[in-house]
Parts: structure tokens; sequence; C-alpha cells
């Protein structure tokens, strides 16, 4: 079975478990069909509605999803095999969209330099474009590996401002011209 089937019917499955996965995109989805379920199913779970496959079936057919290629009884069995948990199949799918994305970067960099009409700051601006869109996946791979949540890791110390160079501060007297 495919990981991203895999993940839509163990999050259909487990809903309260998508709600931590918003480091997972539809985007990061290779099929049309698993990102549009994957939409449905953040926004039910969002709105805290309740997740079972018929009612992700509804809000699937009320977003335009279900066409001549993709039939309800389908969508059903899609939502009910599930196995494991959504936070490994999540995991999973961002590891092969980052992967891809890594490939397709080193393929953009590359034909910036296979062109000879490219010049010096083309291929830094374009190498920084394509750097940037595989940074911010490789950020979002980040947040769903790491061992502790963001809202459970301790708060960064405070640091004092250093003293300041210059004359001491004095309390000087001031007193006023009575007018």
């Amino acid at each position: 079975m495919d990981e991203e089937q895999l993940l839509l019917a163990t999050a259909t499955a487990h809903p309260a478990e998508v709600e931590q996965m918003r480091w997972l995109t539809a985007d990061d989805l290779t099929l049309p069909l698993h990102a549009g379920l994957w939409r449905c199913l953040t926004s039910l779970s969002r709105r805290a509605a309740p997740v079972d496959p018929v009612t992700v079936l509804w809000e699937a057919q009320r977003n335009g999803l279900l066409t001549a290629g993709a039939e309800p009884a389908d969508i059903i069995s899609l939502l009910t095999a599930g196995a494991g948990s959504p936070q490994y199949w999540g995991e999973r799918i961002l590891q092969r969209a980052l992967l891809a994305t890594a490939h397709e970067t080193g393929r953009r960099i590359e034909a910036y330099t296979d062109d000879p009409a490219t010049t010096p700051y083309q291929l830094v601006t374009g190498s920084r474009r394509a750097l940037a869109d595989l940074n911010a996946l490789r950020t979002r791979w980040h947040h769903s590996t790491s061992p502790t949540p963001p809202s459970s890791r301790p708060p960064r110390p405070q640091l004092s401002a250093p003293p300041r160079a210059g004359p001491p501060r004095t309390a000087m007297a001031t007193s006023r011209i009575p007018r």
C-alpha cells in the first residue's frame, strides 16, 4: 500500500494527531486526490468536526474532489485501511518530498551552470532562490523530526545588556526656577 494512502487512513482513524502535524502540507503529497483528501482531513480537524471516512468523503465531494476517476467506494476503502501512526507516515512523505526537492534544486542549479549565457550574478541569484525553497522544506522536516515540540522547549535565557561606557550616572538635584 502507498505511504500516502496509509497516511490518509491512519489520519482518519486518529484525527487528534492531525492537528499536531502542521508541518505536513498538501503540496508534499504526490497525487492530487491524496493532496485534496489531506486538505479535507486537516480542515475537518481544525474545525473540530467529527472525522470519519464518510465525513471526509462528504468534505471531498463538497470541495469538488470526486471526479470521474474517483469513486466514493474507492475513497471509503482508501480511508479505512490504515496501520501505524499518522506521524510516522507523514514523516516518510515529508522525507520523500525533501529528497525530491533536493534533486530538483540540484537540477535547477545545474541548468544555470550549463547555460553559457548565465552571468555569475544570475547564477548566484537563481541558486539562492532554488536553495530557499529547499531550506523551507528542510525546516519543516526538522520540526517534524525534532524530539520535543517547539511549544515545550524551555525559553531562551534573557541576556542583560552590557554595562554602558561613559561618564558615571549621578543623581543630580534639579532645581526649577519659578516663573
